[in-house]
């Protein structure tokens, strides 16, 4: 009776590793081994193998290093923007450039740690890197900006891509805070180190958070320019915040942290996948090209 009931749990364990084995999903598994998306981290067999299964699709998360109040570390912004990076090229595989930090900071150059490099080398360095990029098959470079004062900087770049022909896309995702949901804000200024930025860090780097400095300095606006909004002049910033520090990050919370990082990760997943699907961008990029040289034969 014992023999009889042993032969049938093998039996019954035969045929379902039998249905594993021809399963899709063991068959994916098998042919389909777990990449990391880190550029740095890929072999070269296995790079090539990336850019395959990302269908071309690379990322370039921007920091930047400059003073985050008293409270926070340097490459807040690189930190923050590689995290967030990474965790979406998880879910939606892509290549992920190292860290970059070569961006456009001239109004930290008076706090210590801040590197402001010119305008000159900021765009000539990204160019290269984007060019250097798409020689390597990312023909679809998704540039993640985790900085506020890469705003102007990162469209204006990829405009310029329209000046001489290239065989590759520039995209430009600066979204970074949602506008609206999660836990209640406690703050109302909260642009630089503030309330946001340190609950993202929370959970990105905690480590790294050192909430009870948060209020060693003073992150209030202080309103030393009398313009009109739509008037713009480059020291607005240091009239306003010349601690380099715009709310109140000791008021931060890991829950707001968590659902902004969440609602980052997921945003940045959805760009992934839209870039993902573009095949219209690179061939009207083409015609437009060749339209550009030859502008009278241009038809209405």
């Amino acid at each position: 009776m014992m023999k009889r009931i042993y032969h049938q749990l093998f039996c019954l364990l035969a045929v379902g590793v039998t249905a594993l084995l021809t399963s899709p999903c063991f068959a994916q598994t098998q042919t389909s081994p777990k990449l990391s998306v880190q550029w740095e981290e890929l072999t070269a067999s296995d790079f090539r193998e990336g850019i395959h299964r990302s269908q071309g699709t690379c990322l370039l998360p921007f920091g930047i290093l400059e003073k985050h109040g008293p409270h926070l570390p340097l490459g807040t912004d690189l930190l923050d923007v590689r995290y967030a990076a990474l965790h979406a090229a998880e879910q939606e595989y892509a290549v992920v450039f190292p860290e970059y930090y070569f961006g456009q900071i001239a109004e930290a150059r008076h706090e210590p740690g801040t590197m402001a490099y010119s305008r000159n080398l900021q765009l000539a360095l990204l160019q290269e890197t984007t060019d250097e990029m798409a020689r390597n098959g990312c023909k679809k470079v998704l540039i993640v900006n985790g900085h506020g004062g890469n705003d102007s900087l990162l469209p204006y770049f990829a405009q310029t891509q329209l000046d001489k022909p290239h065989d590759y896309v520039v995209y430009v995702f600066d979204e970074r805070t949602p506008q609206h949901g999660g836990p209640a804000r406690k703050t109302k200024i909260d642009m630089h180190a503030g309330e946001s930025e340190t609950s993202k860090m929370m959970i990105s780097h905690p480590g790294l958070v050192h909430q009870d400095r948060a209020t060693n300095e003073s992150g209030a606006d202080q309103a030393r320019q009398k313009l009109p909004e739509d008037v713009y002049t480059s020291i607005w910033w240091y009239t306003r915040f010349p601690n380099h520090y715009s709310g109140d990050g000791s008021v931060a919370t890991k829950e707001l942290g968590e659902f902004q990082m969440n609602w980052w990760i997921e945003s940045v997943v959805k760009a992934i996948r839209a870039v993902k699907g573009d095949d219209v961008s690179l061939k009207l990029q083409k015609e437009f090209y060749e339209k550009s040289t030859h502008p009278l034969d241009t038809q209405p």
